[in-house]
Formats: structure tokens, sequence, C-alpha cells
């Protein structure tokens, strides 16, 4: 029973699905925040030159990388992601918030996590640098950096 424990968790959950992305947008309850995830899915379509496409039941993401951790663990995540969440969308960033710093400073309102961005509304921050991160953050992905 331990060895089934101790692979589940080196498995992966978050992997593509089949779900269309715009029925998932279309299906984002508040208005503002469906708005905003229109948005953030044709930026990083536009940045990355790869499709949109649903990682689990609620991550949007474009192109993948792969990982392997020290421990062994390893497996496929997306290159650039986010996620329409209550009060903001959510941006996962490849290789953690402190490789963001610079461009965080003049961004806008937002907050940070561990290796999240939180961005309560588009319109409240600056359009370039945001694109900026997406582009760094996918950079990072395909040079292994994250």
């Amino acid at each position: 029973m331990a060895d089934d424990k101790r692979t589940v968790r080196n498995e992966n959950i978050t992997m593509p699905t089949g779900r269309v992305v715009a029925e998932f947008v279309d299906g984002v309850p508040d208005p503002a925040i469906r708005a905003d995830t229109g948005v953030l899915v044709a930026l990083a379509a536009e940045v990355t030159g790869e499709p949109p496409v649903m990682w689990g039941s609620s991550i949007i993401g474009f192109g993948s990388r792969h990982y392997r951790y020290d421990s062994g663990r390893e497996g496929d995540v997306a290159a650039v992601s986010f996620a329409p969440r209550k009060n903001a969308l959510t941006l996962y960033l490849t290789g953690g918030v402190e490789s963001y710093a610079d461009l965080l400073a003049d961004l806008g309102p937002h907050r940070t996590g561990k290796g999240c961005l939180y961005l309560p509304r588009l319109a409240d921050v600056n359009g370039t640098v945001l694109r900026r991160i997406v582009e760094r953050c996918y950079r990072y992905a395909a040079d292994g950096d994250g």
C-alpha cells in the first residue's frame, strides 16, 4: 500500500483534457473575469504561437514543458498557464515569482504567491509588462530554466 501512495504522489494530476477552451471560458460566471480570460487567452496564444488547451478542470495552458526533479518525479506541465478564479486571474509563473521582480514592479495592481501571479483586473495592469511576463514565462519553459 505504501508503494501505491508514493506512486500517486509522483503522478501529475493536472494533464491536458479534451475539454473545449471556448466552452470553459463561456462558463466563467463573473462577466469581468470571463472577459479578462478571453483577453489573456488571445494574448498568450499570440505570444506563444500555441493553441489554448485545458489542463485539468480549470487551467488554460499553452505549449508544454517536461520537468524532472532530483527526487525522480517527472512529468509535463503547460509552458504558460493561468486559471480564472473567483476574484482574480491566476498566472502560474515558470521560474518562480522572483524571476519576474523587475517586471512586477511596473505591472500595476497584483498579488503574488510562491509561483503565482494574481491579477484582479486586466484593465488595471500595464499590458506591455503583462505581455513581457508571458514572453519570459514561455522562454523559461523552452530553455528549461523553470
